[in-house]
């Protein structure tokens, strides 16, 4: 049994990279064949090794439903929104008119595309491993897969509005966003106070004043149907809120909330969400995200998860083409969700 992609054997094997290197006296390989099943073993393990790495930094990743329904082939993916249409009545004992009721489908279509990158060795690099007796670095293929969790983790929050390709921050998703209450504060050098919404300004009880707020906003606009039970805050606002303690108490302002804010029982830190993830976060504000955890309600949408292809080898070099296919966010209940600038 043979622990390697016949795909990656056959082109070494059928390439003049590695008759160079079997015929190297250095390397001391007994033949071509020996040569070529060492290299497609080594480049398997660091294709293995690659696609098992994780980045939980990537909140987009860790944190969202992801779904694969789409087959990899399609260029597009059409879903449906369905509302009840007509109303029932009171009737007599011989009514023969009945109200018809029905559901109507509203279609909605999302753009696939693809995400890709490579990574490769030259065949220095290939004699060095074999010499010192080590594999070949992984880190080339971790590189490649970073760079292709990063695009699809930036698409999931601000989109790509040239491929249609929609984000927590594109426009036009749908999203509802809050207004946060404000506080008179005089900062150093004021001379006068200003109306701040930064919770860094804020007590505990406004604080929760303002989660309380928007749970009762999504509450009034979908007549209690929705109850976002995620809270997601910017890193450095959810270390502040983790560690400051309510005065003359032992309780941290987290606690509180998680003690006394309805519905709410995941709380999250993104660094996508501060106002200096600018790549990310156009506004250039912290950010809060309510949400409904819920494949059901959204989901980020990868028909083709991080993929590698066989080895091409071009003249001293083997590169390895990578490709990653993704819809973006599909938001099937935008107001499942609801965002607050400035926190």
């Amino acid at each position: 049994m043979k622990d390697f992609n016949m795909d990656d054997y056959s082109a070494l094997k059928g390439s003049t990279l590695m008759r160079g290197l079997a015929g190297s006296e250095q390397l001391r390989f007994d033949s071509l064949e020996s040569a070529t099943v060492f290299f497609a073993r080594e480049l398997d393990q660091v294709k293995a090794k690659t696609y098992d790495k994780q980045y939980p930094e990537l909140s987009a990743l860790t944190y969202f439903p992801i779904t694969s329904e789409v087959n990899e082939g399609a260029e597009t993916t059409t879903y449906y929104s369905y509302d009840i249409t007509g109303m029932a009545s009171i009737i007599n004992n011989y009514a023969t008119d009945l109200p018809r009721v029905d559901i109507q489908g509203e279609p909605h279509t999302a753009n696939i595309r693809s995400v890709g990158d490579s990574y490769g060795y030259n065949v220095q690099e290939m004699r060095a491993s074999r010499m010192a007796g080590k594999s070949l670095d992984a880190r080339k293929g971790a590189a490649a897969r970073r760079a292709s969790d990063y695009m699809v983790n930036k698409i999931a929050f601000a989109g790509d509005k040239k491929h249609n390709l929609i984000g927590i921050f594109s426009e036009g998703n749908d999203i509802p966003i809050y207004t946060l209450s404000s506080v008179k504060v005089k900062g150093d050098g004021d001379t006068e106070e200003k109306e701040h919404t930064e919770w860094k300004y804020k007590p505990a009880d406004l604080i929760l004043e303002d989660i309380n707020g928007i749970q009762m906003f999504i509450d009034r606009i979908t007549m209690s149907i929705e109850k976002p039970d995620t809270l997601a805050l910017p890193a450095y606002i959810y270390m502040d809120l983790a560690t400051r303690r309510i005065p003359d108490t032992e309780t941290t302002i987290l606690s509180f909330i998680k003690a006394h804010a309805p519905y709410l029982k995941n709380f999250e830190s993104m660094p996508e969400l501060q106002d200096s993830a600018k790549d990310v976060n156009p506004s250039g504000k912290n950010v809060l995200f309510m949400y409904t955890k819920d494949e059901e309600k959204f989901s980020l949408e990868i028909p083709l998860p991080f993929y590698q292809y066989p080895l091409q080898v071009q003249k001293l070099e083997t590169e390895v083409p990578c490709e990653t296919r993704t819809a973006g966010l599909i938001i099937y209940y935008p107001l499942s969700m609801v965002l607050a600038y400035g926190i």
